[in-house]
């Protein structure tokens, strides 16, 4: 249950609507697909007026606390606790990554999490305990072929180009991931990585197995 009063007050207007209001539109929604960090933040913007607390209590109360992730959280990189792994920018001789980042995720990334939270979110997902399956289905039906990236994209997930396995990764300075899970056979492969290219050999190695 979402808690009934504002915690945390709202702004209003978030500058990210003033900020990006004056971008002009570059095609009709549902005409091709763009991949657009600024659009999950936007989604996320939606959220909290929709549920009237902030996005990171929507995220805990309705993804991390049903499907039992106990490590995975929007932690303040000013602050963060001695079990997280600090990003790393190689090409700068290793300095972390801690001033090109902001200091807190939103909607377009930036949650720390593990393989094993990543694995459950999956099963979670698929269960029907995130949200309703008629959803999930919604979520993972191809809506766009995207051949430079040899994938498919339903919403807000990564579907494989001709199978039923479905992805989420992310890249920024000092991280990479990627996680890849197969309802159908239940295999789930996620790649983890504190620099920008890390992940990249293993996840290539391992992309086959869900050919």
């Amino acid at each position: 249950m979402f808690c009934p009063c504002r915690c945390t007050p709202l702004p209003t207007p978030n500058p990210f609507w003033q900020s990006s209001a004056a971008i002009p539109r570059f095609f009709a929604p549902g005409e091709r697909l763009a991949y657009c960090n600024g659009g999950f933040i936007v989604l996320a913007l939606l959220a909290e007026r929709a549920a009237g607390i902030p996005f990171h209590d929507i995220v805990e109360h309705r993804v991390c606390r049903p499907a039992r992730l106990t490590d995975t959280a929007f932690l303040r990189s000013a602050q963060l606790p001695g079990r997280a792994a600090l990003g790393y920018l190689a090409a700068e001789g290793n300095h972390s990554n801690v001033l090109h980042m902001p200091v807190r995720g939103t909607g377009d990334g930036g949650i720390y999490s593990t393989a094993a939270d990543l694995s459950r979110r999956w099963t979670a997902l698929f269960a029907g305990q995130i949200v309703h399956l008629p959803t999930v289905a919604l979520m993972t039906a191809p809506r766009s072929d995207v051949p430079s990236e040899s994938y498919r994209y339903g919403l807000g997930l990564w579907l494989h180009a001709t199978g039923s396995a479905v992805l989420l990764e992310g890249f920024d300075p000092g991280i990479s991931t990627r996680s890849t899970h197969d309802p159908t056979t239940g295999l789930t492969v996620t790649v983890l990585a504190n620099t920008s290219s890390g992940a990249e050999p293993l996840i290539e190695h391992l992309a086959s197995l869900f050919d």
